[in-house]
């Protein structure tokens, strides 16, 4: 089981908009950037990813989950290689985590979060997620 983190600008697609989406979910399109569109196509269906809102915010707010794997972007140009994925909410976070608590904390120094500001898809691995979790005041599952 692989871990994510997804970035949006709370604006444009909040996690109060993920969870009013309830059981069919959302399409995560507008993606336009190829690693995190590798990132993408390498989801499958069930696994969780952070929700993170971007902007003034700056801070891992929900958990979510993959109920569709990639296929094309239903916001892309005829011909163009975007993907996108079906995106599901889980669960809020009890505290929300900042990316200031992200930086501060020396376990999560190698974290993407922390060394790629601007990639809007990125892989988080086991430990990352289970600290990550502890932080916002989930269980790790």
């Amino acid at each position: 089981m692989a871990y994510w983190l997804m970035k949006t600008e709370p604006e444009e697609f909040s996690w109060d908009d993920q969870v009013a989406r309830g059981a069919k979910g959302e399409p995560w399109s507008g993606v336009r950037n190829f690693t995190a569109r590798r990132y993408l196509k390498e989801m499958k269906k069930g696994e969780k990813f952070f929700f993170y809102h971007t902007g003034a915010e700056k801070q891992v707010v929900g958990v979510g989950e993959v109920i569709e794997e990639a296929y094309p972007d239903p916001t892309a140009a005829k011909g163009e290689p975007w993907v996108a994925v079906t995106t599901g909410a889980i669960e809020p976070l009890p505290k929300p985590v900042t990316l200031a608590a992200v930086k501060s904390e020396p376990k999560l120094k190698d974290m993407a979060l922390a060394k790629y500001a601007r990639l809007s898809v990125q892989p988080v691995t086991a430990q990352e997620w289970n600290l990550i979790c502890k932080m916002g005041g989930l269980s790790s599952s």
